[in-house]
């Protein structure tokens, strides 16, 4: 089973808050795939991950591209995996896959919109419910993480 965290978004967007994930990601040698819950997502963190910062790279590509085995992140709505990643990322309440065949999943979910924050906790408690090792990050004043539980 899967090490799972949920990043509770407060202080910072998803746009704003995934790509220093990612970049602790990428320092430790791991690949991730990021799940979105649509195309709009799919497309607008495909430019923020190229975009957020000009003196960091985090290479990756999205669902259809050529060579989605060579990425080290990945982009998609599905629950494919083409690049052998070790890493799954939940965006904004999307489901899991049936099964996590992942060391670690990063669930995070926007806690400015309540439809969403429901179904976090109800992820929470299906995970728990498995007995899976969670925890539980939220922002503080400045932005950080703040691990609650």
């Amino acid at each position: 089973m899967a090490e799972i965290r949920f990043y509770h978004l407060q202080r910072q967007t998803l746009e704003e808050a995934l790509p220093k994930l990612m970049e602790r990601v990428q320092e430790a040698g791991l690949r991730a795939v990021i799940k979105v819950p649509g195309r709009t997502h799919l497309d607008t963190l495909d430019k923020v991950l190229w975009d957020y910062d000009p003196g960091s790279f985090l290479a990756h590509d999205k669902e259809g591209c050529k060579h989605a085995d060579q990425q080290p992140f990945y982009l998609t709505t599905g629950d494919e995996v083409p690049n052998g990643a070790s890493v799954l990322v939940l965006v904004d309440a999307v489901d899991p896959p049936a099964e996590l065949g992942f060391d670690r999943c990063l669930y995070m979910f926007d806690g400015r919109d309540m439809a969403i924050v429901e179904k976090a906790r109800a992820q929470w408690k299906t995970f728990k419910d498995m007995g899976a090792e969670m925890s539980y990050w939220q922002q503080g004043e400045r932005g950080g993480w703040e691990k609650k539980a």
